[in-house]
């Protein structure tokens, strides 16, 4: 195994640090729709974000039920842009109902950016029938969304994984032994309750934003899209540094990954 990396993937691995480290789709959303999300946190119930993370939850109990059982190994070109239509026109419909439409509408663009998440992972040689490689996918989830008790160290691309790691690992142990996802194992319930948790966090800037009346069906489209775009990038630069660390010391991925700058590359 090689010690260093080349030029060639150091500039890749900057390129997925750039694409990880900088602003979450929470800050995008305020950038490009700062009065709705405003106006929509106000009009939210109390206990909204509650529900908001259960919904998130069963959101992704059905993607990763549903989202990868049809997709081959073959390596092929990601089709983001075709999966951001679909996801385009699931918010179109969730927006005209606005939050009402959210536990309807959340469990469809996830499944779909799951499986956006899961082309961009074989692009980059990831084999899909693997489930640590169906795991990693929704991994994606989490690394897209930070919580309120995140310290610095935990807030980091790596942090967050080293988060993960224990339910990672406990998740995968299960499903060896039945070679299969099963809903009801306790170790998958809580990895997907630490990954929703994460993801609740930009879902509920969205659920505030749908949650004006204004917004409706056309804002319900540009923020899946907004939303899709985010989950695209840092799922790219998740499974770039995965790909890297088959190729090299793990270890020498992240010393290096950790001496970059976050500039764009």
């Amino acid at each position: 195994m090689l010690k260093t990396l080349t030029d060639e993937h150091v500039s890749e691995l900057k390129k997925a640090k750039f694409l990880l480290e900088n602003p979450s789709v929470a800050a995008r959303f305020a950038h490009t729709l700062a009065n709705p999300i405003e106006k929509g946190m106000e009009i939210l119930p109390v206990d909204a974000k509650e529900k908001i993370q259960g919904i998130a939850a069963r959101s992704l109990e059905i993607a990763l039920n549903t989202a990868l059982q049809t997709m081959s190994d073959s390596q092929q070109s990601a089709s983001n842009l075709a999966h951001k239509a679909a996801t385009a026109l699931s918010g179109a419909a969730g927006g005209a109902f606005g939050l009402a439409g959210l536990a309807v509408e959340l469990p469809v663009s996830t499944t779909i950016m799951l499986r956006s998440i899961a082309d961009i992972a074989r692009s980059e040689g990831e084999q899909l029938q693997l489930k640590e490689a169906q795991i990693a996918c929704l991994e994606v989830f989490a690394l897209g969304g930070k919580v309120s008790n995140d310290d610095a160290a935990e807030s980091g691309y790596f942090g967050i994984r080293a988060a993960l790691a224990g339910a990672v690992s406990e998740a995968l142990k299960h499903i060896a032994t039945q070679n299969a996802f099963n809903q009801s194992s306790p170790a998958l319930i809580r990895l997907i309750s630490q990954i929703a948790a994460r993801f609740s966090v930009p879902v509920t800037k969205k659920a505030a934003a749908q949650a004006v009346p204004i917004i409706g069906a056309t804002g319900g489209a540009l923020i899946n899209t907004l939303f899709m775009n985010h989950f695209q990038n840092v799922a790219l630069g998740h499974f770039i540094v995965r790909r890297l660390e088959r190729i090299y010391d793990p270890i020498i991925v992240r010393e290096t990954y950790e001496q970059l700058s976050t500039d764009e590359p």
